[in-house]
């Protein structure tokens, strides 16, 4: 749990998440609608020029914390002195009390990767996945059921403007943390720096996102510490095989109550099967059909 001294200085630069453009529809009849803003920020490490994320804007701090923590280049929150985000140059910058370690070498190995608007990762992080350590899940048919239909009440941005992919840090079958952004990978990060920021433990937590669990989102989860991975799209190959690999469980195609488990299925309890029919009930039910047609005739 992190305490206030352990708290960077923050510039609480949040941007506006949607504007008002106006559209002619398909009758030829002029409307006012909303839809997502995006814009880029520089991020700046001590001065040093990281990466430029494109973003909604809805919590930039966290969503830089959390891409410096993602892609190994701080270890812990006390390292942060401060995180100024200026959105007239469109730039983050970060302090740390000293020179992150290995700064250079990081820098030298990216990847750019599948994410909405290219993410990027840094090939050290590849490098440690190894060392990742997930604890044993545990997962409720009946929860996930439950989840599902919370998750429908914090899509906001979504349902006003469409454009954006929304992530939450989940317990049981309640919603902790929710962030929208332009792309899933920027979601994630900003949970991830969120978590820090507020000193949310990843024990007993679901990962949740509107997004297809590609490699790089499996591998940015694994690393916050989150053995369950929950999504409303499909998954990749190259995304299951680590999530096999790290003992994720991986549930996808997520909506209503319909589910797929792609990964861990020994964790998952069957607990709000339909009740089956019974050879009374379905002989009732014919026979009454019967006499119904024999009504009508």
């Amino acid at each position: 749990m992190n305490t206030e001294s352990a708290q960077p200085l923050l510039s609480q630069a949040v941007a506006e998440l949607t504007e008002s453009v106006r559209v002619i529809d398909e009758n030829g009849e002029s409307r006012v609608v909303q839809i997502a803003c995006e814009r880029p920020l520089t991020i700046y490490l001590n001065k040093r020029e990281i990466v430029t994320l494109m973003t909604l804007g809805g919590d930039p701090e966290a969503l830089v914390l959390g891409y410096l923590r993602n892609q190994g280049f701080i270890h812990r929150l006390e390292e942060v002195l401060a995180i100024q985000v200026d959105w007239e140059v469109e730039s983050a910058a970060v302090v740390t009390d000293g020179e992150p370690e290995g700064l250079e070498e990081k820098l030298q190995q990216r990847t750019v990767t599948s994410g909405c608007g290219q993410g990027t990762m840094f090939g050290s992080v590849m490098d440690k996945l190894a060392e990742v350590s997930l604890p044993r899940a545990e997962v409720k048919q009946s929860t996930v059921y439950g989840l599902l239909h919370n998750l429908n009440l914090h899509n906001e941005t979504y349902k006003n403007a469409g454009g954006v992919h929304g992530c939450a840090i989940c317990e049981e079958d309640q919603v902790i943390a929710f962030v929208e952004d332009v792309g899933r990978h920027n979601a994630v990060d900003t949970l991830a720096g969120r978590m820090w920021l507020d000193g949310i433990s990843e024990a007993n937590k679901t990962f949740y996102t509107t997004g297809r669990l590609t490699s790089e989102m499996v591998i940015k989860v694994a690393q916050i510490g989150i053995p369950v991975l929950l999504s409303r799209s499909g998954v990749t190959q190259m995304g299951l095989g680590l999530a096999r690999e790290l003992g994720i469980t991986m549930l996808a195609r997520a909506k209503g109550k319909h589910f797929l488990v792609f990964s861990g299925e020994e964790t998952l309890e069957l607990d709000a099967m339909p009740q089956a029919k019974t050879p009374e009930k379905t002989q009732a039910k014919g026979q009454q059909s019967n006499r119904a047609v024999d009504a009508i005739s």
